[in-house]
């Protein structure tokens, strides 16, 4: 490792230790909510909860008025308030009634005695303050508050004068050994009652979207109880899964050789999928390696991952010395099917956050509008600079909240530091930005309904796929998921190299996917071209999917949906009149193959151009010319600027996109 990489790593960890899970980042509405994520994992209601003490605390205030009271927000009660009496494997809880003190906890396996390491949520229902002793300290819960406090087993609690019983926190089980072997490297799951997981030593206790245990490698040896267990084999999207349940003998090794079968071969089909938005180090409840983020792409088997360099709430960048060292070079456990690069994502909370695959040196600039600082320049300017230092780039996470086909774009746009990508509505009509992460971990239905209005209105942009997966969180909902649970598959000339991946994408020969295999034809082509046909000229069009977990396939044109069936194969006519596109979807219900609430994928266009003219459907243009406005609105009332000529810049930049769009109309 880089001694310059070392030293950074060792800078992270001692942020850890003085911080915790923020690593003292500037404690704004998304930094805050960290401290909740390892106890919230598989709840939905955390935004509901939020905003619901606040209206009980400010009846009648706007919700603008009252997002911009968050940081009043005590996040200890909010974990109690969103867990609504559950207790869950990683935190018991004392409950403190008006008839005294109860501990309830789901009861943990403990080996030869070692503590268990857990969280206590003191849960009170006084109307008076409280003070807990924890091992000697003090903690004082106000009238009908919560707290969180870090313990073991073996902690002395002391609630209402008297010694607490914290017996059912843990047992002690006999051990065991397991050695787990597929010969080849994979993602494992041992667990057993009441889902507790079991890792090989030194491996991080991470949990995923499903809140599933999980590690990678192969040959791996673990102590684990002697006791009924599952053991869960996979290997990315492109596999199935295994699995075995067994009761390992006490104080033997166990072999256990699983192997998951190949559901398809992407690289064979000369396709390779990849994750454009990976963190290796964000904040985090654990520092991310080089190491680990290696092991982790080979036990996926990800084609192609992104690491990026970037900012949270405050200037530092993380990982920026890794970007200084490799940037423009191939990490050192890339090969002929396995490639990763660090890139960059630049951020601005006002107007969106970008990727940036292949870059060939940093930037001069990773991020606008923190800390007070002025939103400027628009990211046109990073947009520009990134594409002139060799970077495919494209706008990340992209929106938040749901959004259907008819819905006008301020509903999309929404107001607030939210990360939204507001401004690709210009850059795109200005070329300068190459995709949209359609496939992220936040709202695909909506970033899809966004992204076929841009393509309706003549932006030739391609889907992507960028989780925002964050090696440093063992335990954050779908960002502590393995990278590559969604994917951009592109279709690739030859070898796979950093160089024609990016142009595979920039030609958008791409689909994105949370598993399925998805394959679209139009008149024999594939996404990314463009035919040129007669107005009468008749097609044939064909989607085709591979994976359990689809339920239904669309074809798609700018006017909407041309058909529709079950997964397998669909088959569409069409008749050329107006200029268009046709892109294939594939979408299901929740399924243990997604990492998300559902199942999606979404291929780049097949072209239709009719007699020369490209699709720029009136509809769809008018819709971004709305959003333009809406996006001139947003940043007069919220931008943050020093200057007016700061201001102006952006104005300038929203008014040649207008006139792009203007002239399509004609």
């Amino acid at each position: 490792m880089p001694l310059t990489v070392a030293r950074a790593l060792g800078e992270y960890r001692a942020l850890l230790a003085e911080h915790g899970v923020t690593w003292g980042e500037d404690p704004i509405y998304y930094v805050r909510s960290m401290a909740t994520d390892a106890y919230l994992m598989g709840t939905t209601t955390f935004w509901e909860v939020c905003y619901g003490m606040l209206g009980a605390r400010y009846p009648g205030m706007s919700f603008k008025a009252l997002r911009e009271r968050f940081d009043e927000l005590d996040m200890d009660e909010v974990v109690r308030g969103v867990l609504a009496g559950r207790v869950l494997e990683n935190l018991a809880a004392l409950r403190l009634g008006e008839e005294g003190v109860t501990v309830e906890a789901r009861t943990r396996a403990v080996l030869d005695g070692i503590p268990l390491r857990t969280t206590l949520l003191v849960d009170s229902a006084r109307p008076e303050a409280v003070t807990v002793l924890v091992d000697g300290r003090a903690h004082v819960v106000g009238p009908g508050g919560a707290r969180l406090i870090k313990i073991t087993n073996r902690s002395e609690v002391v609630a209402d004068g008297l010694p607490v019983d914290l017996s059912s926190l843990a047992r002690r089980a006999p051990a065991a050994r397991l050695r787990v072997r597929a010969g080849l490297a994979c993602k494992w799951s041992v667990y057993g009652e009441h889902g507790q997981g079991w890792y090989p030593e030194g491996a991080p206790e991470r949990h995923d979207y499903h809140v599933m245990p999980y590690f990678h490698g192969d040959d791996l040896v673990l102590d684990v109880p002697a006791e009924a267990l599952t053991v869960r084999v996979t290997r990315g999207m492109e596999y199935g899964s295994a699995e075995v349940t067994l009761t390992p003998a006490a104080g033997e090794e166990t072999l256990v050789e699983l192997t998951p079968e190949r559901l398809y071969d992407a690289a064979a089909r000369g396709w390779y999928g990849g994750d454009m938005h990976v963190h290796l180090n964000w904040a985090g409840d654990m520092v991310g390696t080089p190491e680990l983020a290696g092991a982790m792409q080979h036990g996926e088997d990800l084609h192609v991952l992104n690491l990026v360099a970037g900012n949270v709430s405050s200037e530092r960048v993380y990982d920026s010395e890794a970007l200084e060292h490799w940037a423009g070079r191939d990490l050192p456990w890339s090969d002929a099917s396995h490639l990763a690069r660090i890139g960059v994502e630049y951020r601005n909370d006002l107007l969106g956050h970008l990727y940036a695959f292949g870059v060939s040196a940093p930037p001069s600039r990773f991020h606008t509008g923190f800390l007070g600082t002025a939103d400027w320049p628009p990211n046109s300017v990073a947009c520009e600079e990134l594409r002139g230092l060799g970077a495919v780039t494209g706008y990340s996470h992209p929106f938040h909240t749901p959004f259907a086909d008819a819905d006008a774009p301020d509903k999309a746009l929404l107001w607030g530091r939210n990360c939204s990508s507001r401004e690709i509505v210009a850059d795109a009509a200005l070329g300068l930005v190459d995709t949209l992460d359609v496939l992220s971990q936040t709202s695909i239905t909506a970033t899809a309904v966004v992204y076929r209005h841009l393509i309706g209105a003549g932006n030739r942009i391609a889907v992507t796929a960028g989780t925002d997966a964050m090696v440093s969180f063992a335990r954050r909902g779908n960002q502590s998921n393995p990278p590559g649970w969604a994917r951009v598959y592109a279709r690739v000339d030859g070898e796979l190299t950093a160089t024609s991946f990016a142009e595979a994408i920039r030609r958008g020969r791409t689909f994105g996917t949370t598993g399925p295999w998805l394959e679209l034809s139009a008149g024999g082509r594939g996404p990314g071209a463009t035919l040129d046909l007669s107005p009468g000229e008749r097609i044939t069009i064909t989607a085709r999917s591979v994976g359990p977990e689809v339920e239904r396939l669309e074809i798609r044109t700018a006017d909407g949906v041309l058909a529709e069936g079950p997964p397998g194969e669909l088959t569409a006519e069409l008749v050329a009149g107006d200029p268009t596109y046709v892109v294939a979807l594939a979408t299901g219900g929740p399924h243990e193959r997604s990492f998300t609430d559902e199942v999606y994928a979404h291929t780049s266009p097949v072209y239709l151009d009719v007699d020369g003219r490209h699709v720029a459907r009136a509809e769809d243009v008018a819709w971004c010319l709305e959003w333009l406005d809406a996006l001139e609105t947003l940043l007069r009332e919220e931008g943050v600027f020093e200057t007016a000529g700061q201001l102006t810049d952006h104005l300038d930049l929203i008014g040649r996109a207008r006139k792009v769009y203007r002239e399509r109309l004609t």
